[in-house]
């Protein structure tokens, strides 16, 4: 008998997040059986077709829940759907120990985020906490089914985690309050709060178990990652510049973005290049210039300048301007083209001199790519521990990056 258990990768691409046991632990299932002749590692869509003439198989068997979905192999091997048995499912799993999560704040993002919630497994939005009425509250009212609060301490005897979403000055204090009644913390980005009081934050988040992470999605999509990856594997050699720009045209929606993050193109997007950055280049940056278009305090366009010791990072960041959105990763042996968006990235290419070498590489993204936030939130929570995709150290050096705006030095015009 052959087994197949899917990769990580190939479930997220399936839409299958917080697979609760890692892969090797479920083969070690499987072996315990003793049932298994054979184990394969299904790793894309069409490998049971491969399979299936690779090693001969006469049947092939899968749950009765997916009764119909593979009669296309039909053709190659006869299909048995057997009932499943009884207390024994993937999902009960994944929905066991359910995370309760309210929201702290409500602004746009909240329904895209209650939206996107919808797909990840082993998480409930259970109450929201305001402390005034506004538009999108109504707007959620209609579609989602939560308890509204106006006070905090019922709030928080409500929930396990919450998500945080206000103005930079209530960030701190929304911030903290979560973490001493001792519930974990997942901030929509930016985190604007100054270098001592992010050092607060991490002090109390590590002495009550608390999980606190920044609500960057990008991080923590499928791609990304592997791009990241990819880049520092060498084969590009070695890296000398990264150019990523995030600029938009808000128009009437400008108004309501420079109130979110209390300021201009800096604020509302430097977090996205800065995080490939940090990624890409390293925590110990040299120095950084900003050259911004200044109208009435408000930095509408913005290029950025990052030196480190040997290779050199520029953006540009907007909120009343356009460039293209892409990102160029150069090194002496070749370079990676990411075209725009280059944060919701799903296709991305490495150049070479030599055209033929050249290489594509194409991966899922899924809806706002919020779920996948949700999903590594969820499972830090689960597993005791802070994200490695995007990690504290990382946290803090975006922070203090976008914090030097002020203090660094600044050519306006």
């Amino acid at each position: 008998m052959i087994v197949g258990v899917t990769s990580g990768d190939f479930d997220k691409n399936r839409g299958k997040l917080n697979v609760r046991d890692s892969l090797m632990t479920r083969i070690k299932h499987v072996e315990e059986t003793g049932f298994a002749d054979e184990i394969v590692i299904e790793e894309y869509f069409g490998q049971k077709i491969d399979d299936i003439k690779k090693y001969d198989v006469d049947i092939f068997t899968v749950g009765s829940d997916w009764r119909g979905h593979f009669d296309y192999l039909n053709e190659y091997c006869e299909v048995i759907y057997l009932d499943r048995t009884k207390g024994i499912s993937s999902t009960d799993i994944r929905n066991t120990n359910t995370i309760k999560l309210g929201c702290y704040g409500v602004e746009s993002v909240t329904t895209r985020f209650l939206e996107e919630s919808k797909y990840v497994s082993g998480v409930n939005i259970e109450a929201i906490y305001v402390d005034n009425e506004s538009g999108y509250l109504e707007q959620l009212k209609e579609q989602y089914d939560f308890k509204v609060y106006k006070y905090q301490q019922e709030f928080y005897e409500a929930i396990d985690a919450a998500y945080i979403v206000v103005e930079p000055k209530y960030q701190f204090q929304a911030i903290m309050h979560a973490l001493k009644h001792k519930k974990h913390v997942l901030v929509e980005f930016p985190i604007l709060v100054t270098d001592e009081q992010l050092q607060e934050i991490i002090e109390l988040a590590d002495a009550n178990n608390c999980v606190f992470m920044e609500g960057l999605k990008t991080a923590y999509t499928p791609a990304f990652g592997k791009l990241i990856a990819l880049a520092k594997s060498g084969i590009i050699g070695n890296i000398l510049s990264v150019d990523a720009n995030f600029t938009q045209i808000l128009g009437k929606q400008l108004g309501e973005q420079i109130r979110l993050v209390d300021g201009g193109s800096v604020h509302a997007l430097a977090s996205y290049p800065f995080l490939a950055f940090v990624k890409l280049l390293g925590l110990d940056y040299k120095n950084i210039q900003f050259f911004s278009r200044d109208d009435n305090g408000i930095d509408m366009f913005t290029k950025m300048l990052i030196s480190y010791e040997k290779t050199v990072a520029t953006s540009n960041v907007a909120i009343s301007g356009k460039s293209e959105g892409d990102m160029v990763i150069s090194g002496d042996k070749g370079y990676i083209y990411v075209p725009a968006p280059w944060w919701k990235t799903e296709y991305f290419e490495v150049r070479f001199e030599d055209i033929n070498m050249n290489r594509k590489y194409f991966y899922k993204f899924d809806g706002e790519g919020l779920r996948y936030e949700i999903s590594e939130f969820i499972q830090c929570i689960l597993n005791h521990k802070n994200s490695i995709l995007l990690t504290i150290e990382e946290i803090r050096t975006i922070t203090n990056m976008i914090n030097q705006f002020n203090v660094a030095n600044k050519v306006t015009f």
